[in-house]
């Protein structure tokens, strides 16, 4: 039987899939066997022949479990799942069947089992197993993670540790993550104030880091769905921001922060030339992430020569620049597999930022 964490989130986006990566990475220096299971998999992805949740798709690639795949991702919920629940069409207790016998199966075979939730703790109430239930029927104490700062972290952590109780599911601790640097010590010291009378362990997790928060090239040539022309390291290049090159082109130059991505309209020959050859300056090298081309005109023969010759990445797209940079700053940044210079280091940055042994300590 392993030692069960359960990692539940106040919401999305507070950094959930990547405390997981990271207690993964740590839990493999000290447990000869680690798994990973996402009971819920709201995310729906086909690799290898087999549909499974996103994120246990990138557990299972990086550290090498594919066999477990299946496993790792008992129920994934697709397009008109709900309401097929609903109309009793799909079985809550085939659901839960499916879910359970998984984790008893990764449960036997491992010394470690991270159990990762999905979304907020009430998700998947509507088909009778939610975080909470999950939590308590494992037997698996919960770290809960949430978003930097002070009175949003006690307010959204309290809505949800309510349903951990009402279900009497143990949280052990609290994970906090993004946090601004310099306000580090005073935040952490003032949240043990704040949890004191709960009995929960408050636990520092990453530092707030641009480069954990943003989108690489590639992620953004996947949201679009459009080609990337660029090397693998270009591709997994950080993007802090994304410009739209709308005005003069001296002034877009001048608006140009540390690696950008410029949207810039097919029919601009003389911006896409201008950023083209600045790229090949090393002052602006970490300036210039890259260019979006959208719009319906294509693109002078003359101007992709100078583009291509630049060797700046790029990627083409059809649609207007205000669709594309709507899409971009919609899309907020999920991991995946293909992130390998990114995981890389998170689980550096893990072992700086995490003490997994406090953690590990915590569900004795």
């Amino acid at each position: 039987m392993a030692r069960k964490i359960f990692i539940a989130a106040t919401g999305m986006n507070s950094g959930k899939t990547t405390t997981s990566l990271s207690l993964m990475h740590m839990a493999k220096t000290k447990y000869d066997r680690v798994g990973f299971i996402k009971p819920i998999g709201p995310k729906p992805v086909e690799y290898e022949g087999v549909i499974a949740d996103k994120d246990a798709v990138v557990m299972a690639r990086y550290f090498d479990l594919l066999d477990d795949l299946h496993l790792m991702s008992p129920f994934v919920l697709k397009q008109g799942d709900t309401r097929k629940i609903m109309d009793g069409v799909l079985s809550k207790k085939k659901i839960a069947k499916q879910m359970f016998d998984a984790i008893a199966e990764l449960d036997a075979k491992n010394d470690f089992l991270i159990i990762e939730g999905a979304g907020h703790t009430g998700v998947g109430t509507l088909f009778g197993c939610n975080n909470a239930m999950i939590a308590r029927e494992t037997a698996a104490s919960v770290l809960m993670v949430t978003g930097g700062g002070l009175g949003n972290v006690v307010d959204s952590a309290q809505t949800n540790l309510a349903l951990f109780q009402k279900e009497r599911a143990a949280v052990k601790a609290i994970l906090v993550n993004k946090i601004i640097p310099e306000k580090r010590e005073q935040t952490l010291k003032y949240l043990d104030i704040a949890f004191a009378e709960e009995d929960i362990t408050v636990v520092g997790g990453f530092n707030y880091q641009p480069i954990l928060a943003n989108p690489t090239l590639r992620r953004i040539s996947s949201v679009l769905e459009v080609e990337l022309f660029a090397s693998d390291e270009q591709a997994h290049r950080i993007v802090h921001n994304v410009q739209i090159g709308g005005a003069s082109s001296q002034r877009v130059v001048e608006m140009l922060k540390e690696s950008s991505v410029i949207v810039v309209n097919s029919s601009r020959d003389e911006l896409l030339v201008t950023i083209s050859n600045l790229y090949q300056l090393e002052e602006y090298r970490n300036k210039i992430a890259g260019i979006i081309i959208p719009g319906r005109c294509e693109v002078s023969s003359i101007t992709q020569k100078i583009i291509d010759s630049s060797k700046v990445p790029y990627v083409r797209d059809r649609r207007t620049s205000s669709t594309v940079f709507e899409i971009i700053k919609e899309d907020v940044s999920k991991l995946t597999a293909d992130d390998t210079h990114k995981i890389r280091l998170i689980t550096e940055l893990a072992e700086k930022r995490f003490d997994f042994d406090a953690i590990d300590a915590l569900l004795d």
